[in-house]
């Protein structure tokens, strides 16, 4: 049955309505087309969540182009930002000039995929070899529009504190730390285990984001790769529940509120060692850990590892809804934010990672030290993360499966009131109550 647009969309508010959703972290020269490039005082309204790393791209584009305004929304998570625009689509009004979508719910996002312009229309196919095939391909609809300009992608490795390993006796230089969690989870875990029990303390900050991490690193998540719901039944994704599971149980998770983290400090306090760490969360990172008190004496560092290999996590897209008054300008706008360019100057703001190729092999080839973590070459580390990763197929009801489903049984399973098998088993049964 295919469902109307009016149908879509109130299903996409039901399942976003009580959800605090994943956070990530968006052609023409500018000017490229006749509205941007004339005279005419435009106010262009832009939407994004997070950290992008945007502010002073918005300053420059003004400078650039005097007769453009900017007028910018932030909006704290992903998943407040999707309710929010799925509340405004339910509206057919509201929506920003440029509204950046997460890739947790792009998938519900090509539900109404006829909500934003065709970005061929305004000359996207002239840059389809700009960035990594895969994501160009995400933002193309079944019909074959292409409705985002690309923003950065998730290559992850692994953020760790160099003083709290010292204090377990656990080496601190990157390169070693690489050589100590190379392998699969089960030995992430079972290094976890040796670190708990010389200190005492978590390994982990909360388990949502380790099983969001373990997920994501599946050739297929919570739907095959031709849209198959794909959770109950799926042996895989229950064993790795279960190693998860079984390492919490141990006390590796430190059962924080993901966003929050104790308004940033237990960043500081030593309250956890690791952190799953895609490049738009290093920003996140380091922005709570200033907000607890700490800076880059803190300890945090960054290594080219992650447990299982090469795993994608999050990218954002700008898209212009159809209900812009400025599509053309709003068009301008978004490209100029995702050239190659930008994205390297997001990327030193924010630590979005880019998906254009060209961005990429500049951070690749000029490595700069990170001086919050510890001067590690972020970039040249996630450029040699990003080899190999193609993001997952993300179906309509992905964010509200990770959100809404395992979210609530995993803080469950976080502070003890629950087991595995029990966490597991209330999961299938939120499966079935909203999405199934």
């Amino acid at each position: 049955m295919k469902l109307s647009r009016h149908t879509k969309v109130a299903a996409a508010l039901a399942g976003a309505a009580s959800v605090a959703l994943l956070a990530s972290a968006c052609s023409s020269d500018g000017g490229g087309t006749d509205e941007a490039a004339s005279d005419e005082p435009i106010t262009l309204t832009i939407t994004t969540f997070g950290t992008f790393g945007y502010d002073d791209l918005y300053e420059q584009y003004m400078e650039e182009n005097p007769n453009i305004t900017i007028e910018a929304t932030n909006i704290d998570t992903g998943g407040n930002a999707r309710t929010d625009a799925f509340t405004k689509i339910a509206a057919g009004s509201g929506l920003s000039d440029i509204v950046a979508i997460e890739e947790g719910w792009l998938g519900s996002i090509m539900e109404v995929s006829d909500t934003f312009v065709d970005l061929r229309d305004f000359g996207i196919e002239d840059r389809s070899g700009d960035w990594v095939d895969w994501k160009y391909a995400q933002a193309t609809d079944a019909d074959g529009r292409v409705i985002g300009y690309g923003t950065d992608i998730g290559p992850e490795g692994l953020c760790y504190n160099g003083a709290l390993f010292e204090e377990a006796g656990l080496p601190s230089d990157r390169a070693e730390v690489a050589e100590l969690i190379d392998g699969d989870w089960e030995h992430f875990f079972d290094v976890g285990r040796d670190y708990q029990e010389a200190t005492g303390k978590a390994w982990y900050d909360h388990s949502g984001f380790v099983w969001n991490a373990m997920v994501n690193q599946l050739d297929e998540g919570y739907y095959t790769a031709d849209g198959e719901l794909n959770v109950e039944g799926n042996a895989e994704l229950q064993e790795r529940f279960e190693l998860l599971g079984s390492a919490t149980e141990d006390g590796l998770s430190a059962a924080q509120a993901a966003w929050d983290w104790n308004g940033g400090k237990s960043f500081v306090d030593g309250t956890f060692a690791t952190f799953v760490c895609p490049g738009w969360m290093l920003g996140v990172v380091q922005g709570n850990t200033e907000a607890g008190g700490g800076d880059a004496t803190t300890g945090w560092d960054f290594a080219d590892v992650f447990p299982g290999g090469a795993a994608n996590w999050g990218g954002a897209f700008l898209a212009v809804p159809e209900t812009s008054e400025h599509q053309a300008a709003a068009a301008a706008l978004a490209d100029w934010l995702t050239q190659p360019e930008q994205q390297v100057a997001q990327f030193e703001a924010a630590g979005t990672f880019p998906s254009t190729v060209a961005a990429q092999d500049e951070l690749a080839s000029n490595p700069t030290p990170n001086e919050f973590f510890n001067d590690a070459p972020v970039g040249e580390i996630l450029a040699g993360r990003s080899v190999g990763v193609v993001a997952q197929f993300k179906g309509p009801d992905d964010s509200v499966i990770q959100e809404n489903v395992f979210g609530p049984p995993l803080q469950k399973l976080d502070r003890g009131e629950v087991s595995t098998q029990e966490a597991w088993d209330e999961a299938i049964v939120l499966l079935n109550e909203l999405v199934g």
